[in-house]
């Protein structure tokens, strides 16, 4: 299946003129049960309630040197340079993330396909699903630079025209994560509410939004307003653990001014049954690299 244009009703208006405003979800964040994959009831439960849930050793400790040298090869790929899946820091000729690093990596490629992971991603979207965005962040220390707070789904529904959070991302760390080189944090129960942003999005708004985000990101105010009725949490753990997180949970991370560097696989899964249309927020959609638009279900 390819590119579809599909016209719904907007049920998450964003990118709005004038004040934006909190918006209750209408989707569930669970679609699937303990009967239908290997996520028990109480820890479906609390993914439900918080929009998250931890997999410690997902990855043992020799997958997680494979996935590592695999992709540091893929840096030193000469032909890699200037090729707009290569994102580099704002200030420095780092590499910050790969994009379509499933198909550029053979072994990210059986990842996605992986029941420890697929399997799981099924059972949160209670249907078939296929690979919406892959990447490998790299957070090298001293120079690594934060991303500012967001939904994911604001973005994916605003620019590339996903219909509703039907999404989950997977967010594998190949490195561990210490709560002091710019770990994810998370507003626990923010994916319950659509924090609707304001202004317009440029033309080509991606070429900025990898390097440093702009447009989409919600207002101080709206940010405090979740951080005081749900708290605060960050993503803590060993290289090889995993974070299965709701696409519209609010999320950031703060610079990593550290020696060591944070890494992590990052993939997302959205459901065949929530393809991508035309954007709700934007002129046209955004590179496949970014927003995949072939929609043929994984197998293993």
């Amino acid at each position: 299946m390819t590119l579809m244009d599909i016209r719904v009703e907007d049920g998450y208006p964003t990118r709005i003129q004038g004040e934006p405003e909190l918006l209750e979800r209408h989707d569930p964040t669970v679609w699937g049960s303990a009967a239908d994959g290997p996520i028990d009831s109480a820890t479906l439960a609390g993914h439900d309630a918080r929009g998250y849930s931890n997999v410690e050793n997902l990855l043992s400790r020799v997958e997680v040197e494979a996935y590592w040298n695999d992709l540091i090869r893929l840096t030193g790929r000469p032909q890699l340079r200037g090729d707009e899946r290569v994102i580099t820091e704002p200030k420095s000729d780092e590499v910050r993330s790969i994009f379509d690093v499933h198909l550029l990596s053979d072994l990210v490629g059986e990842l996605v396909r992986d029941p420890r992971v697929l399997d799981r991603a099924r059972q949160i979207l209670g249907s078939e699903v296929y690979i919406h965005q892959s990447r490998v962040n790299y957070m090298p220390g001293f120079e690594g630079t934060g991303f500012y707070w967001h939904s994911d789904f604001e973005t994916w529904h605003a620019e590339d025209g996903m219909p509703a959070p039907r999404a989950v991302s997977c967010s594998i760390a190949l490195t561990d994560n210490f709560a002091f080189n710019g770990g994810l944090m998370v507003i626990p129960g923010s994916h319950r509410t659509f924090v609707q942003c304001a202004g317009g999005t440029p033309r080509n708004n991606y070429k900025r939004s990898l390097k440093a985000q702009r447009a989409g990101v919600p207002s101080q105010d709206n940010v405090s307003k979740m951080a005081a009725e749900h708290g605060i949490e960050q993503f803590t753990g060993a290289a090889g653990d995993a974070l299965f997180f709701d696409s519209n949970v609010l999320h950031g991370s703060g610079n990593n001014i550290t020696p060591y560097m944070r890494s992590n696989i990052f993939l997302v899964f959205n459901s065949v049954e929530n393809p991508l249309g035309q954007p709700f927020s934007a002129a046209e959609p955004r590179p496949t690299f970014i927003a995949g638009r072939d929609f043929t279900p994984l197998t293993r």
